[in-house]
């Protein structure tokens, strides 16, 4: 009989995609999406990483590319965003010296919670695992764009365009794949905080009665 995946192995190798997938997806949005890497005439991998790891303020810059990429029309767009807040764009506008030290804080918060809960997990319970799994690599792929940058790359843009106006009248604020991951997480997590507790709940209560 095969043993089963360990716990510590599902936190790595789930948090490890979505943390993996953030960051390609960032470098394939700023290769796609900006000019930055013939501003610095970056040609080789090497040359291009290091630019993406080194190089920010595009937009200020005048580097990010004006015309988005659709990818499904009218619904679905790819175009380069810089988001110094968190969901929404909370606290955007906030100082750098309060904005900064606030979300490395928050980041080191989450990371610490995630690794106390999971600790406590037993190997059977698969559902929590991947939860915070997502949640833990999607976290250390935003920290990781502030710590670079003090800010996040996004670039996935949702949006709904009336055809009345032929404008956009639904929105969804532009998100990347580390806010996936920890949006599917908390999800995830909600729905196991309401469903899987009720009938644990119902049945101390008969035993109670």
């Amino acid at each position: 009989m095969n043993k089963p995946l360990s716990k510590w192995a599902v936190l790595a190798l789930i948090s490890g995609a979505v943390l993996v997938s953030d960051q390609v997806t960032k470098y394939l949005a700023v290769s796609h999406l900006t000019y930055l890497f013939q501003a610095v005439q970056a040609r080789s991998f090497g040359e291009k990483l290091h630019a993406f790891l080194t190089q920010k303020d595009l937009l200020e810059r005048g580097l990010a590319d004006p015309n988005p990429v659709q990818v499904i029309p009218s619904i679905w767009q790819h175009r380069y965003t810089q988001n110094r807040g968190a969901a929404w764009g909370f606290l955007a506008g906030a100082g750098e010296k309060f904005r900064v030290p606030f979300f490395y804080g928050i980041s080191i918060a989450a990371v610490i919670f995630i690794f106390s809960y999971y600790r406590k997990l037993g190997t059977h319970q698969r559902y929590l695992q991947v939860a915070l799994a997502l949640v833990l690599g999607g976290a250390v792929g935003n920290a990781i764009d502030r710590a670079l940058r003090g800010y996040v790359i996004d670039f996935i843009d949702w949006h709904w365009f009336d055809p009345g106006w032929l404008r956009p009248s639904l929105h969804w604020p532009t998100f990347n794949v580390a806010d996936s991951g920890i949006t599917v997480g908390l999800v995830l997590l909600f729905l196991e905080m309401l469903f899987a507790r009720k009938p644990a709940q119902q049945e101390a209560g008969k035993r109670s009665a």
